[in-house]
């Protein structure tokens, strides 16, 4: 994995770090699920720090330059509004849609979530 130099990373909360500064990432499964936050360890910090960002997320935006960063995070929060959107039709729906297209919409929201981070 090649890591882009001299860009800034959003950990979310309103704090980034340098690319080329972080050392690790880990994903934090308590509490809250997967790929939901991630513990960032950062050079010259003794204690990582905790990013309200997947460890995906992360890791893709440190390989991304800078350029297509912005094109990446409006293409998660597109998935995010898709899976949450999908995620309000009701049940029964969902079960007719399923038996009479096929297409699985719990599928979909979880594999949007999955991919958005």
């Amino acid at each position: 994995m090649t890591i882009q130099s001299d860009q800034l990373i959003s950990l979310g909360y309103e704090r980034y770090v340098r690319s080329d500064a972080v050392t690790a990432i880990e994903p934090i499964t308590d509490d809250r699920g997967p790929g939901r936050r991630a513990l960032v360890w950062v050079r010259g910090r003794p204690d990582p720090m905790v990013a309200s960002r997947s460890e995906r997320a992360i890791a893709d935006d440190l390989r991304t330059r800078a350029d297509d960063v912005a094109h990446l995070q409006e293409l998660r929060s597109t998935l995010r509004s898709v899976a949450r959107q999908l995620d309000t039709v009701p049940g029964v729906l969902r079960r007719v849609i399923r038996e009479e297209s096929g297409v699985d919409l719990e599928e979909l929201i979880v594999e949007a979530s999955r991919v958005a981070g």
